[in-house]
Parts: structure tokens; C-alpha cells; sequence
């Protein structure tokens, strides 16, 4: 993801999340070395005012604006496994602005200002993950300094200098490096061409800050509950596997990837996997050779996504999509792990930053995200029914969360705010389309971004598939 899933549960000693000596992912149980008021497998409180469905960052945000806002609500938080099981707890770090949706696109449909205003807010929300790290003494590990995507080879360079020229006409301080200025920051990377730089991206530890959210909403008065796998939504309540029913005025779904599993959202969502790999710590001077003085995160133009990070504790967390998508919307705990995928993530990591060296691999894990339709982001809350919603971030969900929490807090409370307004809200994505053409398509598009690259190393010129995969991705 390329802000998107991947960074787990773990014990010490280890910093980033992740399950050490053991590439297959573990999560089926609380961590009961956690101990902050979070309630695992507590009874289902009858009645409430808000109940959010799903503890990841969407549903956690959610609570802690709804209670700055309104500390007198009753907000419920049911999580099916533990806080951050799914992307919110697994992903790459990047809390960013970046959007799945090109401001192309959003003008076409809403004009020019709004798209503008969308942009602008995405900027400020990098900061405003920052603000309530600060505020609420959360040790995330928060540093904004900025993306680096890579051109490796001629036909990225042209889309690199594309987009880069792109984002300056959208106001969104994205520039060109040469390949000088990009050795400067990136000294252990292999031949370039240049990159393209923005400073509204911050590293960020994911499951810190999951538990330090988590913290923050009991703190204020929220509950939340573990282990509460949920059935049903429907107007008015919510309905457990356990067969506990709870009745609330607002239901939010932030169940992201998750979604098909409600009856009534089988299609709205397509969950497709991100694995990624992590490194042993590095010394300091293995990173004087590699660069990342920063912190900045990382990734290339290629077609297939990829996405790294520079961790808290002196890792290289590097994570991409190539993972197949699973028929009938199907998650397991098994599709956490693909070792053809973990070896080409390994191999590719290597061929970025030569300087690697013989660095040892430690980890590997993945896990779904969650992908619209159209590729396009939603949040919403419809007041004649009490029900509300947040999702499709397509990977690109740390930051985005954030703005979804204030934008359902303020239309749930019914607050006057800018944000209520922006193009994302209301936005309703086609269904995808039934099975098998649902499973053949999504895999399709991710072969065909993988033939893309494939044709561009070969030709070094822009792969005449590119397009295509551009209508595949939803650009």
C-alpha cells in the first residue's frame, strides 16, 4: 500500500510491529501485553449513541472527534479481532497526501476550487496526525520529511518529469530532482535518473499509533471492544455473530477491506493484498551509505506499486503490491503470505539500494486493503437513516482516516465545518461487478502493470500498455 497496510502485532524487542522469526502473520488473538482500557470480548452495551463498526484508524478517529466534539456522547467501538488488524495496523507508514483520485478528475466533476480545496486539506490533515500525536502524548514515531519516488530509467523519468509539472499546476509543491540532488538524499540507491520530492508525507509507526488512538478515545470516554465480530448493519442497529444486538441513533461502517463480509456491502469493496518485508537494523553507518537523513519515505514511477520507509528503530520496512486478488472478495490469514511475492520484494528492494549489502531479512508479512470501484475514496452520514460510512482509500488511508474521523464527527454532530463539503463526501462508487469478472479484472490490471514494467526495462521508453493500466487503476 503505498500508504497503505502493513506493520503488525508484536512483543519486544522489535519496534515496527511485525511478528519476529515468523513470516506468517499471527493475529487471531488479543495482545494481552496491551493495557489500555480496551475491553476484549466485554459484554455489548444495549444502547449507545454513536457505534462504529470496525477499530481501525477510520472507526478510531471517528470516536476521538466525535468525543472531543461531544465528551457527553456515548461512542461504542467494535472490533472484530484487536485495534489495527487490518490495514490500519499492518500498513507502510506514509502518512501522506497523496490521493488515489487525480485532481483531474475531481475538477471534472466538481471544479476547479474544489479540487483545490480537496488538496489542500489532505496537506493539512499530514499535520493535523502530527497535532494529536503531540497533544495526546503519542510516541508514533511522526517525522514529515516528505516523499522520494525515484525515475529509474528513461521511460519513468518522462512520467516523473509529467507529474512533477503536473502537481506544480495543482499547487501541491511537488518538484524535480536531478539525478544529483536525488543521490544527495538517496547515496545507496543504484543508477538513476532523478526523482520527484514532496514534503507533505510524514513516516509514521502504524500500530503505535493504532494503540495510541485507541488510548486517547477510552481516555475521553469511549469504549472499545474487542473480539465483537459484527453481522449485520441496519438502520437503527447493529447485530453481533454472538447474536448481541445494539441499538444506536448512528451507525458509522469502517470496516474497510473487510466490508464484503456485511450483507449489504458484498460489492462495494474489493480487498487486494500488499505484502512487505522488513530488514534486521541497520548501523549507522550501513544508513550513511544508504541516505534517508530525513526519513523520507520512498518509492519509484514504475506501474506496479512499491513503498519504503527508514523505521523508528533503524529498519528498512519495504512493502508493493503483486499479490493476487481472491475470488469472491475471500480474506484469509493464509493470503498474508506469499513467498514469491516476499522474494520479489527482497530482490527488488536490492536492486533500488545496492548498498544494501548482505543485510539480513527478518520479517515479512501483508494483509488487504480496500479498492472502490472507481477507485475513489468515500465518506458520508445520512441523517435520515443514522448511517454513515468511510472507506475505499485504495492504500492510501493514514492520513485520509484522519480527515474521514473530523468529517463524520462534524456531520454526525451536525458542526458546521468546510470539510463537510469537500468532493470526497457523499461520494457513491459503482459496485464491482459480479464473479468471475470481478476476479478476472483486478487480476488482470495487475498483470498488466507488471507486463508494463517489464516492457519498460526492456524498451526503455514508455511501456504502450501504459495507458491501459492507467484504466485499470483508475487514473
Amino acid at each position: 500500500m503505498t500508504t497503505g497496510t502493513t506493520a503488525l502485532w508484536s512483543p519486544p524487542p522489535l519496534d515496527f510491529g511485525v511478528t519476529p522469526k515468523n513470516p506468517v502473520l499471527q493475529t487471531s488473538k488479543v495482545d494481552s501485553s496491551r493495557d489500555f482500557g480496551v475491553t476484549p470480548k466485554s459484554p455489548v452495551p444495549q444502547r449507545a449513541d454513536v457505534v462504529i463498526v470496525g477499530g481501525g484508524f477510520t472507526g478510531l478517529w471517528t470516536a476521538y472527534y466525535l468525543l472531543r466534539t461531544r465528551p457527553d456522547l456515548q461512542v461504542v467501538v467494535l472490533e472484530a479481532e484487536h485495534v489495527g488488524f487490518g490495514a490500519s495496523g499492518r500498513n507502510g507508514g506514509w502518512a501522506s497526501a497523496l490521493w488515489p483520485v487525480s485532481p483531474d478528475r475531481i475538477a471534472a466533476a466538481h471544479g476547479r476550487s474544489a479540487a483545490l480545496a480537496m488538496l489542500a486539506e489532505l496537506r493539512h490533515t499530514v499535520d493535523e496526525v502530527g497535532e494529536v500525536c503531540r497533544h495526546e502524548g503519542i510516541d508514533a514515531g511522526f517525522h514529515k520529511g516528505g516523499t522520494l519516488v525515484v525515475a529509474r530509467g528513461p521511460a519513468q523519468e518522462a512520467r516523473a518529469r509529467a507529474y512533477a509539472g503536473h502537481g506544480a499546476s495543482w499547487e501541491n509543491d511537488t518538484i524535480w530532482l536531478g539525478p544529483e540532488q536525488t543521490f544527495e538524499r538517496l547515496p545507496g540507491a543504484g543508477p538513476l535518473n532523478g526523482a520527484t520530492f514532496t514534503p507533505h508525507c510524514a513516516r509514521i509507526h502504524p500500530r503505535r499509533l493504532v494503540d495510541g488512538l485507541a488510548e486517547a478515545v477510552v481516555r475521553l470516554g469511549g469504549i472499545v471492544i474487542e473480539g465483537a465480530r459484527v453481522q449485520d448493519i441496519q438502520p437503527g442497529t447493529v447485530t453481533t455473530n454472538s447474536g448481541d444486538t445494539i441499538r444506536a441513533q448512528s451507525i458509522v461502517r469502517a470496516t474497510e477491506a473487510w466490508t464484503p463480509r456485511l450483507p449489504s456491502s458484498r460489492r462495494a469493496i474489493a480487498p487486494v493484498y500488499s505484502l512487505m518485508v522488513a530488514t534486521e537494523p541497520l548501523a549507522d553507518e550501513h544508513w550513511s551509505r544508504i541516505g534517508l537523513a530525513d526519513n523520507e519515505v520512498f518509492s519509484d514511477h514504475g506501474h506496479v506499486i512499491i513503498y519504503g520507509q527508514r523505521t523508528v528503530d533503524g529498519r528498512i520496512a519495504f512493502g508493493g503490491r503483486g499479490a493476487p486478488y481472491h475470488y469472491a472478495s475471500d480474506i484469509k490469514a493464509s493470503y498474508d503470505h506469499e513467498e514469491q511475492v516476499f522474494s520479489r520484494l527482497r530482490e527488488e528492494l536490492h536492486r533500488l539500494l545496492p548498498a544494501l549489502g548482505d543485510v539480513r531479512f527478518t520479517h515479512a508479512w501483508g494483509g488487504p486493503l480496500g479498492i472502490a470501484r472507481d477507485w475513489h475514496p468515500s465518506v458520508g452520514y445520512d441523517p435520515s437513516n443514522g448511517l454513515g460510512w468511510a472507506g475505499g482509500y485504495v492504500g492510501d488511508g493514514v492520513a485520509a482516516t484522519n480527515l474521514a474521523g473530523r468529517t463524520l464527527a462534524a456531520l454526525i454532530t451536525g458542526k458546521d465545518d468546510p470539510i463537510t463539503v469537500l468532493p470526497w463526501v457523499g461520494h457513491r462508487s459503482p459496485s464491482w461487478e459480479p464473479e468471475p469478472m470481478r476476479w478476472l479484472g483486478v487480476n488482470a490490471g495487475l498483470r498488466l502493470a507488471e507486463w508494463a514494467d517489464a516492457e519498460e526495462r526492456r524498451s526503455r521508453r514508455p511501456a504502450r500498455i501504459g495507458p491501459l493500466v492507467d484504466r485499470f487503476t483508475g487514473h
